[in-house]
């Protein structure tokens, strides 16, 4: 399934490592390391001003202006829609 992530972005929900607080980065040398070396290889998408989340997925990196939980709920509604049954098949359209 896909996820809107803001910002234009829709993703496959089953890339994303991790969706953390924008405010992690500059409360982790290590994470503001690791944007750094992911911006040299352009592997950044999205506006780092006014960004309340940020995406990690295996290959890049989002930052994101919705927040954790709006996210949080986006890939719980996906992963509920996932799980329904199919029943198109069996209507009949005439």
């Amino acid at each position: 399934m896909f996820i809107h992530i803001g910002n234009d972005h829709v993703i496959q929900s089953k890339n994303i490592i991790s969706i953390i607080e924008q405010s992690v980065i500059s409360s982790s040398s290590v994470m503001e390391e690791m944007i750094d070396n992911l911006q040299k290889k352009s592997k950044v998408y999205g506006p780092i001003q006014n960004a309340k989340s940020i995406v990690i997925t295996s290959e890049y990196v989002y930052f994101s202006s919705l927040s954790v939980p709006t996210l949080k709920k986006r890939a719980k509604m996906t992963s509920t829609i996932s799980k329904l049954e199919d029943y198109s098949d069996e209507i009949d359209i005439e």
